[in-house]
């Protein structure tokens, strides 16, 4: 057997593990399944008849926007029948993903795209929604009800998460793809593209996005899934033919849905047997390169049985990888990935001494003990911790080590006890740190704030969205104005309490700033916003939606007078 064959077997065995554990979890199911009604609408017919049917279960996603004890915001919205949908608008039972547009990328804490990432690969953020009854899909549609367009891919995968033994193999198939396009409008449709037919039956569909040509949060309602129970008589014929051999080009829209332009693709590719690798050539990209770096033939023959293959095993073929190259990794993106433990940690901090760069973003099932390991790798520079159980005492060690730190992301992290304590000890050891995510914290005050200023001058992006606890009235704001000249990003979302002071404060002392989220403030006028952008010569985005001094006839003039400037105004339903 070639050796291909036992690591595609633990890869396969590992992901099917990973699907299974994360749709038996109870705490998202019960949470959805409190909120939300669950629909299934099955057609009965004596013929292969359509089975219509909207997602039973988000079984993973890469981020979202809303937080992880609220339905507001979330992608776990995508479960079950619209909740909005025909309406258009902002609504917060919709599923938005946490980012849009380019701003994300010309931040300071944006990280630098690998070199050999294929062109071809946009994809920016991913659901995966489960659906109750496997099908062979017919259609696939989507309800955006609000900035549509993110969309560029849908796939379907042949592993059933509620099937109670393992599959063989786990394959997924692309079913729709095209490059991001952008929509003029801004109201809700229903997404119908014209998809592909495969060869198995799913029940777990993956929507990819790109938002980097929306000029707001793109919000999604629902997902239906079309299709039939019976294999269709055109899978039938073509279930030989290497689908990768079809340029997705041919799927578009532009090209039409009709039988006879799928025909003629297909009638122009001989029939042939399938990869003799093992599919290896279907595996992910970023797993293929991390294969082909070392000789697989040193993987454990055991491992060919899949009946043997243990979560162990996989730590031993990491352990293996790293010790050959561990040593001159510098960045690891190990973002969303849930088949990750404690041990692979304590590997990967004994085994990886120069790294510099480590993304544990959406890593969800990692224990809080995990994380202690990390303190470890005293050289780190980039650390992100989006949506992960890190509690306190490992985020303090890891503070207290590794004071290299230049951008720390904590943004969701629901673990953390008391923000003032970490935010003093960022302050106190932290001093080379240029970028902070403190998105949603719940329990920062202005203590840890003046603790965070005067300790961490070089800060250049501090995000402090939806922090309830932050008061303008205690000065908290102004002070990190005044101590915080080099900042370029400045987000309080949904703060209240800002306020013309504040801004004038920025005004004055951070004439550097280029992006300003204001979203939701009562006390911000448009008198304030014209200081700010005659000072701030370099600003490119200022949001802000739902402030209610800010009318339409103020972003007009505004707009008018600086024409440079992304001004965004939302308003409410």
């Amino acid at each position: 057997m070639s050796p291909v064959f036992p690591m595609l077997t633990v890869l396969t065995m590992f992901y099917y593990m990973c699907l299974r554990r994360r749709a038996r979890i109870a705490t998202r199911g019960e949470i959805m399944n409190s909120h939300r009604t669950i629909e299934s609408n099955s057609r009965a017919s004596p013929l292969n008849a359509e089975v219509v049917q909207y997602a039973k279960e988000v079984v993973d996603f890469s981020s979202h926007y809303g937080s992880e004890n609220s339905m507001s915001y979330t992608m776990w919205n995508l479960a079950g029948v619209p909740n909005v949908f025909p309406s258009s608008g902002d609504f917060t039972q919709t599923a938005v993903f946490r980012t849009y547009g380019t701003w994300w990328d010309q931040c300071p804490s944006a990280s630098v795209p690998f070199k050999r990432t294929p062109p071809n690969f946009q994809s920016q953020d991913y659901v995966e929604l489960a659906f109750e009854q496997q099908v062979y899909p017919t259609a696939v549609h989507v309800l955006e009800t609000y900035h549509p367009g993110a969309v560029i891919r849908i796939l379907a995968c042949s592993a059933n998460p509620y099937s109670p033994s393992p599959p063989a193999e786990v394959r997924w198939e692309i079913l729709w793809s095209e490059k991001p396009t952008k929509v003029n409008a801004s109201q809700a449709r229903q997404f119908k593209p014209c998809i592909k037919q495969i060869n198995f039956p799913t029940n777990l569909i993956r929507l990819e996005v790109n938002s980097s040509l929306l000029d707001y949060y793109t919000e999604l309602d629902a997902v239906v899934l079309h299709g039939v129970k019976d294999k269709p008589l055109l899978s039938l014929k073509t279930s030989l033919i290497d689908m990768n051999d079809l340029d997705e080009d041919d799927y578009e829209e532009k090209d039409g849905c009709g039988m006879d332009n799928l025909n003629k693709k297909f009638s122009s590719i001989a029939l042939r047997e399938g990869p003799s690798n093992g599919y290896f050539d279907k595996l992910p990209y970023e797993v293929s390169q991390i294969f082909t770096m070392r000789d697989t033939g040193d993987l454990p023959s055991d491992c060919c049985d899949p009946l043997d293959v243990t979560a162990e095993l996989i730590v031993i073929m990491a352990c293996r990888f790293l010790k050959v190259c561990g040593s001159e990794l510098v960045r690891l993106e190990l973002s969303c990935s849930h088949f990750l433990n404690e041990t692979c940690l304590e590997i990967i901090s004994e085994m990886c001494p120069n790294l510099q760069d480590l993304n544990l973003s959406s890593c969800d099932k990692l224990p809080p003990q995990a994380f202690n390991h990390i303190a470890k790798l005293c050289g780190l520079k980039r650390l992100i911790l989006y949506r992960t159980k890190v509690e306190q005492t490992g985020l303090l060690s890891i503070l207290n080590f590794c004071s290299e730190l230049q951008h720390l992301s904590l943004g969701s992290c629901v673990m953390i006890e008391d923000y003032d304590v970490i935010a003093s000890v960022i302050g106190a050891k932290c001093k080379k740190l240029r970028t902070l995510d403190l998105w949603r914290c719940k329990n920062i005050t202005e203590n840890g704030i003046a603790e965070l200023a005067s300790g961490c001058p070089l800060l250049e992006e501090l995000d402090l969205g939806w922090c309830p606890t932050l008061q303008s009235s205690t000065g908290c704001f102004a002070k990190l104005a005044r101590q915080l000249p080099n900042l370029q990003k400045l987000f309080l979302t949904a703060n209240r309490s800002v306020c013309d002071t504040d801004i004038e404060e920025l005004a004055c002392n951070c004439t550097r700033l280029r992006q300003l989220d204001i979203l939701g403030t009562r006390m911000v006028s448009p008198a304030s916003l014209r200081k700010l952008l005659e000072s701030c010569k370099d600003l490119s985005l200022l949001d802000v939606s739902f402030c209610s001094q800010i009318d339409n006839r103020a972003v007009l003039e505004l707009n008018v007078s600086f024409p440079k400037v992304f001004i965004k105004k939302s308003f409410t339903q």
